[in-house]
């Protein structure tokens, strides 16, 4: 038989004031990195009053917990990151962060309130579960890799049953409040950091022939990489690279002994990724060579690219249609070019990950401030639907 699910959106909706309400708790006092110490005990009280044993991580501020279900079964995995950016918050909000420099900017308190309220949707129908439920509360996710960290620290051996099946939620204000966006494949990016140094010989400016200018080398190599990148990527398997950060000379007058260049990579398969690597090594080295200088280049590995296996992702999606309706869920055209650390955990076990649309409502799609903004706004209505779409995926998963 086949679990209901319907009645699991009116239940979110009547818990939204308490959704809204630890949301707005974890907004105020947004933390960073992996040590998340005032999140943690929040997200530990508010799953000890559901009745759940959670357990704290021994390396990094992580919570998990089981939903142990009333028949054996495998295990599903719902995932919420916690951590905040280090930006100062400029959206007046009543309940703006009280943290200077550090602010909720990505939605990630969100996400905690929304896998919370799921949780205890799921608590009182656990007798309907037909395995487990893994609740995931991650920190890390802003470039510190903490979903590594915690598989590292035994997540997927954290229930009693092996974890077949994994599933997130992002909130976002690129998409119309309450519609979900979702796509097989590839959904967002591998994110690598490239570091260029290139080293010359000072001088005297009014004399670049007694020096060797590391200035114009670098400059030269910024728009070789872009060329590059047009004449030997594939165009439908892209690259995207962009130097972000330009550190060179002193003063007017002095040729440098060296620049430094630092920026992004991103891409969408293990091939155009390799590819990408290789290029920035060849592209570098030889303009450099070629001008009489060296160029030493540092390749930081960053997350790999998130990948929604396409069975579930099809089951995410009809979820999704049941709980919202087909005119708002979406099917996105192509892959974000962010990157997300979930991609660790869908690399060890297949799920999918989906988009929550929270754009205020007047804003203009083009101009509305974005993640990652000091001035943005996310609607909290939403977060209702967030919730039942975590708890219908582990009810309907587990009764499959």
């Amino acid at each position: 038989m086949t679990a209901d699910v319907s009645q699991l959106l009116p239940a979110a909706q009547a818990l939204l004031p308490q959704i809204v309400a630890v949301r707005r708790r974890l907004h105020e006092r947004p933390e960073l990195g992996l040590q998340l110490p005032l999140t943690q005990a929040v997200v530990l009280e508010q799953l000890r009053a559901l009745g759940l044993e959670p357990v704290a991580g021994s390396g990094v501020s992580s919570v998990t917990a089981v939903i142990e279900g009333g028949s054996p079964g495998p295990t599903v995995l719902l995932r919420a990151d916690m951590d905040g950016l280090p930006l100062q918050e400029d959206t007046g909000l009543d309940f703006a962060s009280q943290t200077p420099g550090q602010m909720h900017a990505c939605g990630h308190d969100t996400h905690v309130a929304m896998l919370l309220a799921a949780a205890r949707m799921l608590m009182e129908r656990r007798a309907a579960l037909r395995g487990n439920v893994l609740l995931m509360f991650q920190p890390g996710e802003e470039g510190f890799h903490g979903a590594r960290f915690m598989l590292e620290e035994g997540l997927l051996d954290r229930a009693p049953s092996e974890v077949t099946g994994a599933f997130g939620i992002h909130i976002g204000t690129r998409y119309a409040t309450g519609t979900i966006n979702l796509r097989a494949g590839a959904l967002l990016a591998a994110g690598d950091t490239v570091r260029i140094t290139v080293r010359g010989r000072g001088g005297h400016a009014s004399a670049p022939h007694l020096a060797a200018d590391p200035i114009t080398v670098a400059a030269e190599i910024i728009l070789a990489l872009q060329t590059a990148i047009t004449r030997q990527i594939h165009a439908f398997d892209p690259v995207v690279l962009t130097i972000a950060h330009v550190v060179a000379g002193t003063t007017t007058n002095i040729i440098p002994e060296k620049a430094h260049l630092e920026g992004t990579m991103r891409t969408v398969s293990d091939e155009a990724r390799e590819a990408g690597r290789a290029l920035v090594r060849r592209v570098a080295a030889g303009i450099a060579d070629t001008h009489g200088l060296t160029a030493e280049v540092e390749l930081e590995p960053g997350y790999p690219v998130t990948y929604n296996e396409p069975a579930f992702t099809d089951f995410a999606r009809g979820l999704a249609v049941e709980l919202a309706g087909p005119d708002l869920v979406e099917e996105m055209d192509h892959p974000i070019m962010g990157a997300e650390d979930f991609s660790y955990v869908l690399q060890r076990v297949p799920g999918a990950f989906v988009f929550l649309g929270a754009r205020p409502a007047g804003q203009d799609p083009a101009t509305a401030p974005q993640n990652h903004s000091n001035r943005v706004v996310f609607e909290e209505p939403p977060m209702a639907l967030g919730a039942a779409l975590y708890a219908a995926v582990a009810l309907r998963y587990l009764d499959a």
